[in-house]
């Protein structure tokens, strides 16, 4: 194992990564130009980030098939896993669209204004597929990692992402849409997720064959599940602090505005660092080399190129150029994005660390040592709120101050749980 092989598999992924948080600009970008472009940001902002909730359970789904697959028999348990799951997720998703739940939880729990609730629940109705679409996905993904064949993800993403793109221009100009302003953002989230299943499914038919079972022990779909919930846990947490601190800064008196800032600062900010939450796959993927020390030092070059990478956009006259030039938005939101968006020049440092460690439990099968970080997160989250809530800050400052306290006190504990069984390397 060489930097130059780390580098050839770190790369597709990484590219990937990029291009997903920069289409992501540009349907801020499309809702931005959209009538009533505030609103439409802030409802889609709430709206997927209850789908992402849901979906990112099921986003280390591609972990099952990295790391549990030895054998055909395994696969198929893995895949019906995960329809079973995706289905589960998908019918919450359901019941918040067409229940008096959604109404709960957009209009009384976020305090959320009536008619920005109704355009909640109609995006709601038009992401039900979404969670399911995003979880077997990620499991034909996780067989085309095993195989180290990390550019077809790649394909798929990008693919998926120039469609989407595509469709944000195509759609731009028609009378429906221009009436109903959130089946821009809908739409086009469905053209990429749709192109990019499309393509890993090529692949992994293409490419991927798992031998008969032989003598090799059957994968029990009760041994999936005690592997599997800790990361769901995680997972949730992580796609979960989102809609949590929408829910904190919903109710304050520039509600409104700060999710719209929110909704561009998460997706800009996502775009020097995201790629890092890749890395926890490289030991895994390169287990038979068994030299986690040059993976660890890979990992920190990783970290320390993000950062600087960050800085130059935030801290330079790069970060007005995107603001208002490429996504298009008021300097009065521009002002308030400065600010949260210096606060995300220390996620790199963070990530990359915890990313680490995930991947040594991930390697070592010890994925229950990883679960107590999930609700010291939370934890630390909600305090971080709270204590904030005094002081004279833009809503979107205080949620990502917040953030960030979470992500450092999950990599602590992270790191003293799986130390506490020797951590290796």
């Amino acid at each position: 194992m060489t930097y130059a092989q780390l580098t050839r598999f770190m790369l597709p992924l990484m590219l990937t990564a990029l291009v997903q948080e920069l289409s992501g600009q540009f349907l801020n970008g499309g809702m931005a130009r959209m009538p009533r472009a505030t609103e439409t940001l802030a409802a889609f902002g709430l709206a997927y980030g209850i789908a992402s909730l849901l979906s990112g359970i099921l986003t280390q789904a591609r972990q099952l098939s990295l790391v549990l697959v030895e054998h055909d028999q395994g696969y198929r348990t893995v895949f019906r896993f995960a329809i079973l799951a995706g289905l589960a997720l998908s019918g919450v998703l359901a019941l918040c669209a067409l229940t008096p739940l959604g109404d709960w939880l957009i209009g009384d729990l976020h305090g959320v204004e009536p008619s920005l609730t109704d355009v909640v629940l109609l995006a709601f109705l038009w992401l039900i597929p979404y969670p399911f679409l995003r979880g077997m996905t990620r499991i034909y993904i996780g067989t085309l990692l095993r195989i180290r064949r990390s550019e077809i993800p790649a394909y798929g993403t990008t693919a998926g992402i120039g469609l989407s793109i595509i469709t944000v221009f195509l759609l731009l100009p028609i009378d429906l849409v221009q009436r109903d302003p959130i089946l821009l953002p809908v739409l086009a989230t469905y053209a990429g997720v749709l192109t990019e299943l499309a393509v890993v499914v090529w692949g992994h038919c293409r490419h991927v064959r798992f031998p008969a079972q032989n003598n090799a022990p059957a994968l029990e779909m009760s041994y999936v599940l005690r592997f599997f919930w800790p990361l769901a846990l995680i997972m949730a947490v992580q796609s979960g602090t989102r809609p949590l601190i929408n829910i904190f800064v919903a109710r304050a008196a520039d509600g409104t505005e700060a999710l719209a800032v929110l909704t561009i600062v998460y997706a800009l900010g996502h775009i020097p660092y995201g790629w890092l939450n890749e890395v926890r796959n490289l030991p895994t993927a390169f287990r038979e080399a068994n030299d986690l020390a040059r993976i660890r030092r890979f990992i920190c070059g990783c970290g320390l190129f993000s950062f600087v990478w960050m800085a130059a956009i935030v801290w330079t006259p790069a970060a007005d150029y995107l603001l208002q030039t490429w996504i298009g938005i008021s300097p009065e939101l521009v002002a308030h994005c400065l600010v949260p968006l210096s606060v995300f020049c220390g996620f790199p440092i963070v990530v990359s660390i915890r990313s680490y460690i995930h991947g040594i439990g991930l390697l070592e099968h010890r994925t229950q040592a990883m679960a107590p970080s999930a609700p010291s997160r939370v934890a630390t989250v909600v305090l971080m709120l709270t204590a904030l809530s005094g002081f004279d800050l833009h809503g979107a400052t205080r949620a990502t101050i917040a953030l960030l306290s979470g992500h450092t006190v999950e990599t602590i504990v992270v790191w003293w749980s799986i130390r506490r069984g020797g951590l290796r390397g």
